[in-house]
This record gives structure tokens, C-alpha cells and sequence, in this order.
């Protein structure tokens, strides 16, 4: 019998997976916010009922977020993701057969329900396959796929929807036979890396090649809620999530609204906020350890970063009072971009501050205060546009260029001074 044939680099052909699937998820998260204007008229909700969709989401997606890690560590990684990957592609399948707002809304509720496993269940296997000295890294490989899905979308959709006769339902059907897919290749191909037969000795040494020095020591969140940082960062993440929330749900409807913009039309501007997103991230990013590089502290040059975040931000209040389409495509843009810096420095403080073993979990409640203030944002933004029309979009972009500014300074009274912390 032939000696089995093993591989380096297994690990990621299982990066490429957490990639495709992220690329999935924000496809289908935002297929409603990109066919939204034209539902509107389709199926006849008001801006309120719309509002009361996406909060259905974002109340979902905050509640099982805290509870999707426990379920992942009691099944494992292998069922779960599928799990999670088969129930939002399920879910997402359903809204074509919604006939009225509620229909929307409990879909909705169901996508959230699948989408609050990926990235969980995407941080535990990066722990599996990875060192710890890789999976940085491989999280912002594989978090990229969040950017591609967004830019994407916009441009896939309407081809989608035109090649069936603009039969709206077919933005919802499309991505399931690829969930599938993804499905039974991630079932067929994936295992611990200890008992994967493609990875060789010499791979899996240098999996576990930094393993001892982690402990399986467990951090209550009685002990974590404790801590100001803890709230800190909840404040960081509450105040500026729905920023984002706001420019997916909403900014195919502002921009049809404003500018007249049709389905077909929608895509390059929407691919441009999110291209210049995801590269005004990486320069803020960048920015940031930049600072430090030059030999500023560690508390100054991460909060310059903050700061230099909600300077990009600032001019999005203008958006509403510009009349050319491009002028406002690209204050978004810009206010995206800074949005994006302003994540990646969150994400990087908890490691700044807290010890790794205890990352899932501040990810966890950071991530719930986040769509907590995401279901607050679309009743707010709902309600506005029910009473005042397009006028009603001011104060959401307000919000949007000031919030970042008063977050920071909230950050600062709880955090003085950046330092790790030894729970």
C-alpha cells in the first residue's frame, strides 16, 4: 500500500473556507438593504415597518450572538458552522416567500439567528489551526471576505434579479445552492488538525508549536463585567456599530431616495463606499501602529488613532444638503473608511488590555452592545423617515459624523491610561 500523501499548509485551504463563507454572510446580509427601495414600492411597507424589520434582525443577531459561542464549544466547530451556514442560507431563502413586513421580519429574525455562529465558530477554528503568533493575521485574511460580500453584492444582485425578469424573490434564492456547496465541501474536508489526514508532523508541530503556553483557565464574566474597560469598550462599540448598521440598511434607500437612483444603477456607487471602506480601514489600521512605531506610547498612539478615525467621520453630516450623487458617495466613503479604522482599533484594544483567553467572550458582549444600538438605530431612523420624508435623514448622519468624537471621549474618562490588565 502507498505511503498516505500528507500536506503543509492545510491550514489555509481552512482560512479559504472561513473567507468564502464570510463573503456569503454579508452577501446575503445585505441583499435587503440593496433591493429595500424598490420592496418598498413592491410590497408597500411604510419607513417605520422597515425599521421594525431590521430591528427584528438586530435584536436577534444581539441575543444569540452571547449564545452561539456555547453552542459551537459544546457540538464543535465541524457541525456547527455548518449548522450556522445551512440555518442563514434556510432563512435567507425564506424572505422570498415573505408577503408583507412581518413575513420580512421573521426571515430576518432567522438570518440573524444563522449569521450570530460565523464569527465565532471562524475565531475558534483560527485557534485550532493556527499559532498564536498567525492568527491575527488569518482573522483579517479571512475578515476581509466581510468587505468583498459588501462590495460585491451591489453589483451581483441586479444582474441576478434582471436575468429572472426582475423577479425581486430571486435576490433572496440565489446564494443557497452555493450555501450548499460550501456546505457539503466543509463537511467532506474539515477536522482538528490532529486528526486531518492531509496535514503533515511537520504542520501540525508548528500548530501547536506556541499551544503551551495557553491556559485553560476560565474568566467568569461576573469578573469581566466588573472592569471599566469591559465597559469601555462596550460604550466604543454601542455608540459607533449602528453608524454601520445605518449605511448598510439605509444607503441604497437614501441614495434612490435623493438621487433617483434605480437597481441597476445602485451597484458601482454602493462598490465604491465599500471599496474605499475597506481601504480606509487598512490606512487607519496601518495609522495606528504607525504612531507606535515612531515611539509614541501605547495609550497615545492608539487613541490618536481613535481620533484621527472620527475626523474622517466628521464630514458625513453634510451628505443630506449636497446635490451631486458622486459628492455624497464619497463623504460616505470617507466616514466608511474612518468607521472601518475605528473597528479594527476596538477589535486591537481588547488585546491591548485583556488577556487572550478572554477575547471570545469581550468579542461576545462587545458584539451584543453593538446590535443592541444597531435595533436602536432603526426604530430611531425608522420613525424619522415615517414623519419627515427624506428630511428625515439629518439627524441619522449627524449622529454619524459626531458619535465617533463623544465614544472617545467616554473611552478616555474609563481608560486614562492603556495598560494589560492581569485578571
Amino acid at each position: 500500500m502507498d505511503k498516505e500523501i500528507k500536506f503543509e499548509g492545510i491550514r489555509w485551504v481552512v482560512l479559504i473556507f472561513l473567507f468564502f463563507a464570510t463573503v456569503l454572510l454579508y452577501i446575503d446580509r445585505s441583499a435587503l438593504g440593496i433591493m429595500a427601495p424598490f420592496l418598498q414600492k413592491e410590497i408597500g411597507w411604510s419607513e417605520q415597518q422597515y425599521g421594525n424589520i431590521n430591528t427584528a434582525f438586530m435584536i436577534g443577531y444581539a441575543l444569540c450572538f452571547l449564545l452561539m459561542g456555547l453552542f459551537v464549544d459544546k457540538i464543535g466547530t465541524r457541525l456547527g458552522y455548518a449548522i450556522s451556514v445551512g440555518m442563514w442560507a434556510l432563512a435567507q431563502a425564506s424572505t422570498a416567500f415573505a408577503k408583507n413586513w412581518i413575513g420580512f421580519a421573521f426571515a430576518r429574525t432567522g438570518l440573524s439567528i444563522g449569521q450570530s455562529g460565523n464569527f465565532p465558530v471562524a475565531n475558534k477554528v483560527v485557534a485550532e489551526w493556527f499559532p498564536k503568533k498567525e492568527r491575527a493575521l488569518a482573522v483579517g485574511l479571512f475578515n476581509g471576505g466581510s468587505n468583498v460580500g459588501t462590495m460585491i453584492s451591489p453589483l451581483i444582485i441586479p444582474v441576478v434579479v434582471s436575468a429572472f425578469d426582475n423577479n425581486w424573490r430571486a435576490a433572496f434564492i440565489w446564494t443557497l445552492p452555493i450555501s450548499a456547496i460550501w456546505i457539503l465541501c466543509w463537511l467532506l474536508f474539515y477536522k482538528k488538525p490532529e486528526t486531518h489526514h492531509l496535514v503533515s508532523k511537520k504542520e501540525l508541530e508548528y500548530i501547536n508549536s506556541d499551544s503551551q503556553h495557553e491556559t485553560s483557565e476560565k474568566i467568569s464574566w461576573a469578573v469581566l463585567l466588573k472592569r471599566k474597560e469591559v465597559w469601555a469598550i462596550c460604550v466604543g462599540k454601542l455608540m459607533t456599530d449602528p453608524i454601520w448598521w445605518f449605511y448598510l440598511f439605509w444607503g441604497a434607500k437614501f441614495l434612490n431616495g435623493k438621487f433617483g437612483l434605480n437597481l441597476k444603477e445602485i451597484g458601482l456607487p454602493f462598490f465604491t463606499i465599500y471599496l474605499f471602506s475597506w481601504m480606509g480601514g487598512i490606512f487607519m489600521g496601518w495609522l495606528s501602529s504607525k504612531f507606535l512605531k515612531m515611539g509614541w506610547s501605547l495609550n497615545k498612539g492608539r487613541k490618536m488613532g481613535f481620533l484621527a478615525c472620527a475626523i474622517f467621520a466628521l464630514p458625513v453630516m453634510f451628505v443630506p444638503h449636497v446635490e451631486n450623487m458622486w459628492v455624497a458617495v464619497g463623504l460616505i466613503a470617507i466616514a466608511a473608511g474612518g468607521h472601518c479604522g475605528w473597528s479594527a482599533n476596538i477589535f486591537t484594544l481588547m488585546s491591548d488590555i485583556f488577556p487572550r483567553k478572554t477575547t471570545a467572550s469581550i468579542t461576545g458582549i462587545g458584539g451584543f452592545a453593538g446590535a443592541v444600538g444597531g435595533a436602536l438605530i432603526a426604530q430611531l431612523v425608522g420613525g424619522l423617515l415615517q414623519n419627515s420624508g427624506m428630511n428625515g435623514y439629518v439627524i441619522p448622519f449627524f449622529i454619524a459624523s459626531v458619535t465617533y468624537f463623544i465614544a472617545l471621549a467616554i473611552i478616555q474618562i474609563l481608560i486614562p491610561q492603556i495598560k494589560s490588565l492581569n485578571l
